[in-house]
């Protein structure tokens, strides 16, 4: 491991070269490259880094002890034990970091929210998520963007897909997909029973064109009048899209703009992503279906989360985490179970690579 890390250092000084020459910059395109992967490298060159400089210190250490000096003694372990628990720690972050990327980790994320059992209460549910990943994406400075709504009369979400723009948004939301389970007494109900209720979300990394080739003569695309709140507008124009890719029976709507250009554009974004999962999900199956972890694979009918509110508590099933702080978490302060998330499914990898 550690030759491999050598390997890339020496990779990292190419690159600080060739990134310190004026005339790069005559190329944007290749400076914004090199200027990328130096920006990826730099984690694991710095853990090195600090390895090196606590492997030195052990050999100091190890010096001063072998040079008797009684006085001294006490000083070098402490230094010595010191030096080996940081070793042994950046050996492990190393390890981490060598593992390959997902590629899909740096890209926009489309978002979809459906209510499921528990009828208004579910939608109601929905919508809270809705303002929960809202708040997130602002924590994080990302963009979040409606594509297409379908609400209740009371406020709830039947249905609702948008899109969270900024770089790493998938890295921090991959991990959001599957069935979200509430549990409290809700504001429809005067007998103060608490009832639970299911919310689907699904998260699918946005993909570029040439990312997946779609045939147009495998798209059926309708046109029909928008629903729901538009004052006047609404019910004169027919600028809604539905799009049906027949191969494989996938049916995209987008009803949220008034140009019926920008719906389908948006409709052919999310029809992308959607394919786009469904190969990766085919490939992963194929490839490794003995090993996927349980965190991250975005199995759909798998309960990942409960929201009990009379306790206070939120739990992620997946990694048996709980934590009691539901209003905070709902307000967005969603990293704690993030990151916890992701380091699970880190040790899940290292694991198979291990194995």
């Amino acid at each position: 491991m550690l030759n491999k890390i050598a390997q890339l250092e020496q990779k990292y000084l190419d690159l600080e070269q060739q990134i310190a020459d004026p005339s790069l910059y005559n190329d944007p395109q290749a400076a914004a490259r090199l200027l990328k992967e130096q920006k990826e490298l730099e984690p694991i060159i710095e853990a090195y880094r600090e390895y090196r400089s606590a492997e030195e210190k052990l050999a100091e250490a190890q010096e001063l002890l072998d040079s008797g000096d009684e006085e001294l003694k006490e000083l070098a372990e402490e230094e010595r034990n010191t030096a080996k628990v940081d070793m042994e720690t950046l050996t492990e972050k190393m390890k981490i970091l060598l593992l390959p990327k997902d590629p899909n980790d740096d890209k926009n994320v489309i978002v979809e929210i459906r209510g499921g059992a528990g009828g208004e209460e579910a939608a109601l549910f929905a919508s809270s998520l809705f303002r929960m990943y809202s708040m997130y994406a602002d924590a994080h400075r990302f963009k979040t963007e409606v594509i297409n709504l379908n609400e209740t009369e009371l406020g709830g979400i039947k249905e609702l897909a948008f899109m969270i723009e900024g770089s790493g948004a998938y890295s921090r939301l991959k991990y959001e997909s599957g069935v979200h389970r509430v549990q409290r007494v809700p504001e429809t109900e005067s007998a103060g029973r608490i009832h639970t209720s299911t919310v689907t979300v699904a998260v699918l990394p946005e993909v570029e064109d040439v990312e997946v080739d779609i045939n147009p003569t495998d798209l059926q695309i309708d046109t029909y009048r928008s629903g729901g709140a538009g004052g006047q507008h609404v019910n004169k124009t027919e600028s809604a899209i539905r799009i049906t890719h027949l191969p494989t029976g996938i049916v995209v709507e987008c009803q949220d703009e008034r140009s019926q250009h920008k719906n389908r554009e948006r409709a052919m974004k999310i029809l992308r992503s959607k394919i786009y999962e469904r190969q990766l999900e085919e490939q992963n199956s194929k490839i490794a279906a003995e090993r996927r972890s349980q965190v991250g694979t975005g199995d759909r009918s798998e309960r990942i989360r409960t929201y009990n509110f009379p306790q206070g508590r939120i739990t992620d099933h997946r990694i048996g985490l709980t934590i009691y702080k539901i209003e905070a978490f709902m307000n967005g302060d969603m990293d704690e179970v993030i990151d916890a998330l992701a380091t699970a499914a880190q040790a899940e990898r290292l694991q198979a690579g291990e194995e």
